[in-house]
């Protein structure tokens, strides 16, 4: 089944993309299709110039940073599950990935501190607190390019503001495709696409997109809510 028609887009390097669009609209199969989880029938990525489908699949994703709503957390403590994101880092460097991205705090008040063990899927630890280890796994691995999910719905305010800070600062000279759930999280972003039923309706900046007075002006005065 076909789910996007005609997307065009062009990133260049440390831009913010952003995608908006209520579910299914496609936000979510485009970043599939730039890592390569799915390959497109027609038309073509490329990356660097180079089309994706002649990159390898690990080389692609080892320099792409994905940072999604749900972590993959696995049994082993957490310094295993935050060197996963570069299987050779030192301890310095996952601690120093963990302060960028505003998990340390909360990893040195756990009894253990980065020798806590934790369990797959990671019950123990919160929503939030998984979504800051997988920013500190993207951040050790310090990728050029960063696809981000940042649905932060089941978070509190609190901590949502520490994972977005932490997100803030591992998108910093990178170039960013960011999923936005949150249209405050994206206003400084260079290009927002708005998507509607696999189709970019909308792009542009902030507010190059207030101006057009459609759909991203609707959503961001709140005749819109996104799901």
């Amino acid at each position: 089944k076909q789910i996007l028609f005609d997307v065009s887009l062009f990133a260049k390097p440390g831009q913010k993309i952003a995608f908006v669009g209520a579910t299914g609209a496609g936000k979510t199969t485009i970043t599939n299709l730039i890592n390569r989880f799915y390959d497109i029938q027609s038309g073509s990525i490329t990356y660097d110039g180079i089309d994706v489908k002649l990159i390898k699949k690990a080389d692609l994703r080892k320099s792409l940073g994905i940072v999604l709503q749900d972590t993959n957390l696995f049994t082993g403590t957490i310094m295993d599950n935050i060197r996963y994101g570069r299987l050779d880092a030192s301890d310095e460097e996952c601690i120093a990935a963990s302060k960028l991205a505003n998990a340390h705090e909360f990893i040195k008040h756990l009894e253990h501190g980065y020798d806590t063990m934790i369990h797959a899927g990671g019950e123990s630890l919160s929503q939030g607190q998984r979504q800051l280890l997988s920013i500190a796994r993207a951040a050790v691995a310090n990728p050029p390019v960063l696809i981000l999910d940042e649905a932060t719905s089941s978070i509190d305010t609190h901590t949502e503001r520490i994972v977005q800070e932490g997100m803030d600062k591992l998108m910093e000279g990178r170039t960013v495709f960011v999923i936005a759930h949150r249209l405050s999280t994206i206003q400084n972003s260079d290009a927002i696409m708005v998507l509607e039923q696999g189709h970019i309706i909308e792009r542009g900046n902030h507010e190059d997109l207030l101006k057009q007075k459609g759909k991203y002006y609707q959503l961001y005065t709140g005749a819109f809510e996104l799901d």
